[in-house]
C-alpha cells in the first residue's frame, strides 16, 4: 500500500491528472459552443426549435440555424463550477498534503526581473545576464 500511496502522491501524476480534467471540461465548453453557435452558421437545414436564450438566423422555427446563448452560457457556468470543485477536491488536498511532506506546489513563481534589452520578463533575480540576448542584466543590491 505505502508503494501505491507514493505512486499517486507523485507531482506529475497530479499534475497531468489536474491538466486532464482541465482539457476534458474546457473540451464540453468548445463543443457547446461548435454546437450551438458555429454549427447554426453553417447549417440552414430545415426543423423546429425550442423557445430559448439566442437568435434565430433563418426562417423562424428553424433550429439548425437558431443560435442557442443559453446552451453557450449554461456550459461556461458548467465549467466554472467544475474547475471549482477540481480546485477544492484535488488541488488544496494535495497541496496541503505536500506542504506537510515538505514540497511546496501549485504555489506562487519564483521572483523575476525584466532584461532591459530585450524585454524578456521571466530572468532569475539573481542573473547577471540575459539568456535570450546576452547582454549584462543589473543585479539588484542585497
Amino acid at each position: 500500500m505505502k508503494g501505491l500511496k507514493n505512486f499517486l502522491m507523485q507531482g506529475n501524476l497530479i499534475v497531468i491528472a489536474v491538466g486532464l480534467v482541465v482539457a476534458l471540461a474546457f473540451s464540453t465548453l468548445i463543443k457547446v459552443f461548435t454546437t450551438a453557435v458555429i454549427l447554426p452558421i453553417v447549417n440552414r437545414a430545415q426543423g423546429p426549435h425550442p423557445i430559448a436564450l439566442g437568435v434565430q438566423l433563418g426562417t423562424a422555427g428553424n433550429e439548425s440555424t437558431y443560435i442557442n446563448f443559453g446552451a453557450l452560457i449554461s456550459a461556461i457556468i458548467y465549467w466554472i463550477i467544475f474547475m471549482v470543485v477540481i480546485y477544492f477536491i484535488l488541488v488544496v488536498p494535495y497541496r496541503h498534503i505536500q506542504g506537510r511532506r515538505g514540497v511546496k506546489v501549485f504555489g506562487d513563481p519564483p521572483p523575476a526581473k525584466t532584461c532591459p534589452y530585450c524585454l524578456s520578463d521571466d530572468l532569475p533575480v539573481a542573473a547577471t545576464k540575459c539568456r535570450y540576448c546576452g547582454s549584462e542584466v543589473e543585479v539588484p543590491a542585497a
